[in-house]
């Protein structure tokens, strides 16, 4: 049953996959009717795929930063703890199906680096922004996060695609 029920989970993945990657070429090629090389298609189909796993693990780091800051814990102990856990989700979607290899990475050693990747915007720069959001221009604790992605996600996969998952 396990090897059965989990060959089915790659199944339904492989064909989650499939669906995105069919929706962008659409958009990309018969909406905005570009031309591209397979290598820029490649590229734009690894950061859609990113930007699936980073709505998972924002998803996954929102969540328990609210619990967080509704049980009245501070705002940056929530957001670091919500990072962490998000952390381990990233590492698993990046590696298995965002940055691919041909099975000759070390997993200890890429682990190592996505956490330190992240722990420079997820930990650094977002609670840098977040005070910034909340202390300076007084936006509510619980919209400062959703804010914190529009320049967290771009350098996020840069960071990951250039140093931690590089071939």
């Amino acid at each position: 049953m396990g090897k059965k029920s989990a060959e089915s989970r790659r199944l339904m993945i492989a064909m989650l996959w499939k669906w995105l990657e069919n929706i962008i070429h659409f958009f990309i090629y018969k909406v905005f009717k570009m031309k591209l090389s397979d290598a820029q298609w490649e590229n734009i189909l690894q950061f859609m795929k990113f930007g699936v796993v980073g709505i998972l693990n924002n998803l996954i780091c929102y969540v328990t930063y609210l619990i967080l800051i509704t049980l009245r814990m501070h705002y940056t102990p929530a957001n670091i703890i919500g990072f962490s856990i998000s952390v381990f989700n990233s590492y698993y979607w990046n590696n298995k199906y965002v940055f691919t290899t041909d099975g000759k990475r070390i997993w200890w050693k890429t682990f190592i680096k996505t956490y330190i990747s992240y722990a420079g915007t997820g930990i650094l720069l977002s609670n840098i922004l977040l005070a910034l959001w909340i202390e300076v221009f007084h936006i509510p604790e619980f919209i400062g996060p959703m804010i914190n992605l529009v320049f967290t996600i771009p350098v996020n996969y840069l960071v990951n695609k250039l140093w931690a998952y590089k071939k």
